[in-house]
């Protein structure tokens, strides 16, 4: 019978799995998440990380272009294997009257990057100036930038690299024959439930891509038919039901003695309804909150020990240049002295990790947690 400890052994065993190169792991996953703020590190580089046999920060960024992979929004914006673009697109348009058709300042942006190639949005800029609009944040940005995000979004261009951070476009070649949309509406839920795994239904649910789901006759008649054909497979524990896919086997034997350090959109803490589920109390996100009002830190990464969520980190570089990681928990530090050994392990692994190929590891130094750091209320 299913329990929070064989969830918790499934949510860590399905997901932390190594491979000995990138490209093998991306192949594995289908998905990783992004996000630009680097504390200490990209997002998907601390995923990654916990997935590739000596990763180090900015690997995926280097081998980007050589590899079969996109850019691109499945339940968040982040990287795919080129073989899921044909499910994602072509992505239906809020109002459902046919395919996306740019118009105005987005055909001529779309002409101008099928004319001259790689396109930096510098380039933008100049041949058609730079008019300011609101962007998704609230802040501003040029409006060919945006026009170039929704030909993205819209798959007419992709990103062919990055330049310190920045995303060069190029023409998207075009798409074969599209397959049926209740055909990629199942193939992108299968692929979200394998990510999440497993993943609450009503979890799922909400992850699925609103429009193209909407198109397939709704989330909810999505994932109804994936655990009709058997596709899906599910139990139900605290009255919670939970589905994956049903070629996962069960991950069995005792969790690995390991600390890790995760990163806040990694699959094993992504969604915070099954966070608080398996482990009791309520981790967020709050690099957007205001200092005063934070409780973990701007980029606390969850800290994982074995197969439980004890607790979080922040990690930084001082005026000297060292790494330092101060640490919470949620009942105080498992006082085992293996727990301190691993904790130990990992932040030199977090050090190597964001030591340059070719550059020299300086001298670690783990900060504990301040006192005055407030600790989350467990959810009971």
């Amino acid at each position: 019978m299913a329990s929070l400890s064989w969830l918790r052994r499934q949510a860590v065993g399905w997901s932390l799995v190594r491979n000995a190169s990138l490209a093998e792991t991306m192949d594995r996953v289908g998905f990783v998440q992004a996000d630009p703020i680097r504390a200490p590190a990209p997002a998907q580089d601390l995923i990654l990380r916990q997935r590739v046999s000596g990763y180090r920060a900015g690997d995926l960024d280097r081998a980007y272009p050589t590899l079969p992979l996109e850019e691109d929004y499945v339940y968040a914006y982040g990287f795919v294997t080129r073989p899921l673009r044909r499910f994602l697109h072509p992505r239906p348009t809020d109002d459902g009257d046919g395919p996306y058709q740019p118009r105005g300042l987005a055909a001529e942006v779309l002409a101008f990057v099928r004319e001259h190639g790689v396109t930096h949005p510098r380039s933008l800029w100049e041949a058609f100036g730079r008019t300011r609009v609101v962007n998704g944040w609230g802040g501003q940005s040029a409006a060919t930038t945006r026009v170039l995000e929704e030909l993205h979004y819209y798959g007419l261009v992709r990103v062919a690299r990055r330049e310190n951070g920045v995303r060069l476009y190029e023409p998207a070649p075009p798409l074969d024959d599209p397959l049926d949309v209740s055909e990629r509406a199942r193939e992108v839920a299968l692929l979200i439930a394998r990510v999440l795994a497993p993943v609450p239904e009503a979890s799922l649910r909400a992850a699925l891509p609103r429009r193209l789901s909407r198109a397939a006759g709704g989330r909810g008649a999505v994932v109804r038919g994936l655990l009709a054909t058997g596709a899906l497979a599910a139990t139900e524990v605290d009255g919670v039901r939970y589905l994956w896919p049903v070629d996962l086997a069960p991950a069995e034997g005792e969790p690995e003695e390991r600390v890790r350090l995760l990163a806040p959109f990694d699959p094993v803490v992504w969604d915070r309804r099954r966070f608080e589920h398996l482990w009791g109390w309520a981790y967020r996100f709050e690099a957007y909150t205001p200092p005063a009002k934070r409780r973990l830190g701007y980029y606390a990464l969850p800290l994982l020990w074995r197969d439980r969520v004890i607790g979080w980190a922040n990690c930084a570089r001082d005026p000297e240049g060292r790494l330092t990681v101060e640490t919470g928990y949620v009942d105080g530090p498992p006082k085992a002295r293996r727990f301190a050994v691993a904790l130990g392990a990992e932040i030199a692994r977090l050090e190597t990790f964001l030591t340059p190929r070719g550059g020299r590891t300086v001298s670690r130094r783990p900060v504990p947690r301040a006192a005055s750091a407030a600790t989350p209320t467990p959810v009971r």
